[in-house]
């Protein structure tokens, strides 16, 4: 299946000079959404990758992260921003091009012997998935690798990654 024909391109998107590439249009597509959870099901079953939970990042990985954790028979565990999660939190600040970010995850959402993929629609430069991953391998758990929908791969966000297997469906 071509999921980039699922994809749509919307200029100018946030500002002048950008190439958002939109995923409601994939999400609109059952035969599309059903392949692509299927796909990074299989692809993680052949990279041996076996979590017990699946992370997503606030919110298209939420998106993806859920079915995906049905698909591996793993539990979920949302990474979000500062004031979004009512219970006690592990946090990590992360620099962005221009200042820094928050995220944050329950104290009790995992603990230190547990293995766990982190799940996005997109990796762009890789900030909030390495900053997902330092925060992660903070409290102790076992990163087994990253999975996106798209990665935008003139921006080079692997290299800010751990040595781990990424998974992708769709490159630009």
């Amino acid at each position: 299946m071509d999921l980039k024909s699922l994809i749509r391109d919307i200029p100018d998107f946030p500002k002048p000079g950008i190439m958002f590439r939109d995923i409601t249009t994939l999400l609109n597509d059952a035969e599309g959404l059903r392949y692509t959870i299927d796909t990074l099901a299989e692809k993680c079953r052949d990279k041996g990758l076996n979590p017990d939970y699946i992370v997503g990042m606030e919110s298209r990985g939420f998106l993806f992260g859920v079915p995906l954790a049905y698909q591996l028979g793993a539990g979920f565990i949302p990474v979000r921003k500062p004031g979004k999660l009512p219970a006690a939190v592990h946090s990590i600040e992360y620099d962005l091009e221009y200042g820094t970010d928050t995220l944050e995850i329950h104290q009790d959402a995992v603990a230190a012997h547990h293995k766990v993929l982190i799940v996005d629609d997109l990796i762009a430069t890789g900030g909030t998935a390495k900053a997902t991953a330092e925060l992660l391998q903070k409290i102790g758990c076992e990163v087994l690798g990253f999975a996106f929908i798209i990665e935008l791969t003139f921006l080079e966000g692997r290299k800010k990654l751990p040595d781990l297997p990424i998974i992708t469906l769709v490159e630009y």
